[in-house]
């Protein structure tokens, strides 16, 4: 059996990255004089994206979307977790002061995260992160279980917990509150292939509560 190939990184240096940023600037600065004067004027990005932190996964490259446009918060398997005030209080920002649109949980087929939350091995300070993974898994082990290739069941539990973690984002106050203000804002679920580069959409879209089991409903 052939290994699989991994993109070759040795000739990444921290050197490197400093005169990429040079060429990056010069670029930058060929095709618009005014781009980072533009940019410096401050933000006002539509779209708040919850994503993976893999390296793979870039938001604006796999959108094709320049800086400015999309306001990014990355940890380990895009999780919506209500005790994790880093996301929080990225979610606040960008609701209430950029007010953006959108907010896009996106998730990534061969997830790391998803896959290590499926084994019973340990690995240290991480499990205690990966445990909302595994309650994802519980509340549908029985569709799951029932997954016999273990690349498709992998692949559907990334779905899922793209799945769980739209409602995670639909269950927070800031969210809702928003949604009580009349303040224009959806929250969408997508999955991205590492394989062919697009994007699945998970059509859970939702600008309001009414989805939501009656317990976590905040009164208007």
């Amino acid at each position: 059996m052939c290994a699989k190939l991994i993109h070759d990184t040795s000739h990444i240096t921290y050197e490197g990255l400093l005169e990429g940023n040079k060429k990056f600037v010069a670029d930058a600065l060929k095709e618009d004089p005014d781009f980072f004067t533009t940019l410096a004027n401050g933000q006002k990005p539509p779209i708040l994206w919850i994503g993976c932190a893999d390296s793979r996964v870039p938001a604006n490259q796999i959108t094709r979307t320049n800086p400015g446009e999309i306001f990014v918060h990355r940890n380990i398997a895009n999780m919506v977790i209500h005790t994790d005030m880093n996301m929080l209080s990225v979610l606040d920002y960008a609701v209430n002061v950029l007010q953006v649109k959108h907010v896009i949980v996106t998730g990534h087929y061969g997830c790391g995260g998803v896959i290590a939350s499926m084994t019973h091995k340990q690995f240290g300070l991480i499990d205690n992160w990966l445990r909302h993974i595994k309650d994802v898994y519980r509340v549908h082990a029985e569709e799951l279980n029932a997954i016999t290739d273990e690349g498709a069941r992998q692949d559907r539990l990334v779905e899922l917990n793209v799945i769980e973690n739209v409602n995670n984002l639909a269950k927070t106050s800031i969210v809702q509150n928003a949604w009580a203000k009349g303040q224009e804002l959806s929250v969408h679920g997508w999955v991205y292939s590492l394989s062919t580069g697009l994007i699945n959409d998970m059509n859970v879209s939702t600008n309001n509560n009414s989805k939501l089991a009656e317990v976590f409903r905040f009164d208007k």
